[in-house]
């Protein structure tokens, strides 16, 4: 599909929306159910309550783009639901969208142990010279 920077965040919504939703609509969800900022350039998947439709909205540098797949058959399957607290949208890295497009179960994928940065590093000044 994509080669996504590691700098790129992905927001997903956990909740269906109406996939008749086109840039307005799916800007205001961006900011008021994720509470994130669209012209940020990170992506945002919005996903249908049959979940056989997904959009993935973001910031194009010039305007916004949405990204829109149909499944003809089968239907997606979003990550497990305790993992987000309640919360109306979790942040997934691009392996997990990767998995959820492709149709692969995630409850059955073991993901082994890795470095990680905290988030209180990723915006210090050292992390941000070229």
């Amino acid at each position: 599909m994509w080669s996504i920077p590691h700098q790129v965040r992905i927001f997903l919504a956990r909740e269906p929306v109406d996939m008749r939703k086109s840039f307005h609509g799916l800007i205001a969800l961006a900011e008021s159910v994720l509470e994130q900022d669209p012209l940020s350039g990170h992506l945002f998947v919005f996903i249908n309550r049959r979940r056989d439709r997904l959009k993935v909205l973001y910031w194009g540098g010039v305007g916004y783009c949405i990204w829109y797949q149909q499944l003809e058959e089968g239907s997606y399957q979003l990550p497990d639901a305790q993992a987000a607290d309640d919360e109306a949208g979790l942040e997934i890295t691009a392996g997990q969208l990767s998995l959820i497009l492709e149709g692969i179960d995630l409850s059955s994928v073991r993901h082994r142990k890795r470095f990680q940065v905290s988030d209180q590093h990723r915006d210090t000044p050292s992390s941000r010279r070229s």
